[in-house]
């Protein structure tokens, strides 16, 4: 076993904090947080912040976790060993029953049992990409204090082991009253480091997909997504449609792959190798879901190049948080929460401030949002919960969550809603 030499730290997936007072920690070992940082980047590795040698740009070391923005989940991290800039690390997700939706943060609500589920379909689809000769950053399961395998665990655990890579944060600017960031630091010499990109596969376009707001907004065009009509919600492609965003600004944002490649400091043969990597965990993922009779629409990865500048899968996959699944047209992922949400005068006030904060040049996009979102109705909650757990369930084709059955949760959905799987 590692030797425990930091805290267990709680990391908002959709938002980056960083501690900034000097502290002891469970050891007794003195940090100082204004040179040592911990940060989170939303949804997907984490990160053990450091500027050592006094650099103009924060180095953060860390896993991945992003959990999302695309979406953001919420997790903890608890660092074993740190990352250096020519080893790797070695860490541990605490999966929590918090999530986030809209880039907001963690929301009022708590998802029973959420945290569980998300580890061991995470955990499972590892392992099976890991059969398949995709690497991953994933280690272990961590129960009774031991590393084991998917097969191994007797009960639900909400705790995972990963190795961890570093996080160059890219320097943020304003100029001419526009933020801009500085991805200078990354270059085609650059390893040990988490890619900072969300890399996305588009397998159907159902109802919410962003691609529908991008081309009502001019921003994506039928040609880029290689379609020859406009398309309607609930339609499946003939093939997949790969997408990429940025990662670790303070709003994700939607990018060209030639963009995409500038940033990262990627090559040619990288760029389609990452596209290698994106299809077959799409297929791997999709093979799943298929298990319980699940449609696999869409779902993000995070990549990061290892010591060796080796890709290799990092965060968690195949999970409620990181794609959206549907079972014959019914959203079965953190997209049901999205839904309740869109109907509330909060998200109005969200999309608002985010339009507000991005022409005045402001970072900080909450504090121009008004509202502060309402908690789930407490029947919605439930489901939700149940959603997840059977879910979980039945992807891995192992009864770990004492809980209905999917198309049992399904139906209870659609009585709740109204709405006709």
């Amino acid at each position: 076993m590692h030797r425990h030499i930091g805290q267990k730290l709680q990391v908002n997936l959709a938002s980056v904090n960083f501690m900034r007072n000097d502290k002891r920690n469970s050891r007794g070992m003195h940090t100082d947080f204004s040179t040592a940082q911990y940060a989170f980047p939303c949804m997907p590795l984490i990160a053990l912040c450091c500027d050592w040698i006094g650099l103009n740009r924060l180095v953060q070391s860390v896993l991945t976790e992003k959990a999302g923005k695309s979406m953001g989940s919420v997790k903890d991290l608890e660092v074993l060993e740190k990352p250096t800039s020519e080893r790797m690390g070695v860490g541990r997700f605490h999966f929590s029953d918090r999530y986030s939706v809209f880039d907001w943060g963690e929301m009022p609500d708590h998802i029973d049992g959420k945290g569980e589920a998300l580890c061991l379909m995470g955990a499972y689809c590892f392992e099976r990409l890991e059969e398949k000769g995709i690497r991953t950053h994933y280690r272990g399961l961590v129960q009774n204090g031991q590393i084991v395998k998917f097969d191994e665990v007797k009960a639900p655990t909400n705790v995972m082991e990963v190795a961890l890579v570093n996080v160059y944060r890219p320097q943020l600017r304003s100029l001419g009253g526009r933020i801009e960031y500085d991805y200078s630091v990354y270059t085609p010499k650059l390893k040990n480091y988490l890619i900072p990109l969300e890399i996305i596969y588009r397998n159907g376009l159902p109802q919410g997909s962003s691609i529908f707001k991008r081309l009502e907004q001019g921003t994506m065009t039928l040609e880029a997504l290689g379609l020859d009509h406009y398309p309607k919600p609930g339609e499946r492609l003939s093939k997949p449609i790969f997408d990429v965003s940025t990662k670790l600004e303070e709003s994700d944002r939607y990018l060209t792959w030639k963009e995409a490649q500038r940033i990262a400091g990627l090559t040619d043969e990288e760029v389609e190798h990452v596209k290698e990597i994106l299809l077959q965990v799409d297929d791997t993922i999709t093979e799943i879901a298929a298990r319980a009779g699940l449609e696999n629409e869409d779902g993000k990865i995070e990549l990061a190049f290892d010591d060796h500048r080796k890709l290799m899968v990092v965060d968690v996959v195949g999970t409620l948080d990181e794609c959206r699944f549907t079972y014959k047209g019914f959203h079965v992922s953190k997209e049901v929460a999205r839904q309740f949400y869109r109907k509330t005068a909060w998200y109005k006030s969200v999309e608002e401030a985010k339009k507000k904060a991005d022409a005045q040049g402001v970072k900080d996009w909450k504090a121009l949002c008004n509202l502060k979102p309402p908690r789930l109705d407490e029947k919605l909650k439930t489901l939700i919960s149940q959603m997840y757990m059977a879910t979980a369930n039945e992807m891995t084709s192992r009864r770990l969550f004492d809980t209905p059955k999917l198309t049992e949760v399904i139906e209870e959905f659609t009585a709740y809603t109204g709405e006709k799987p």
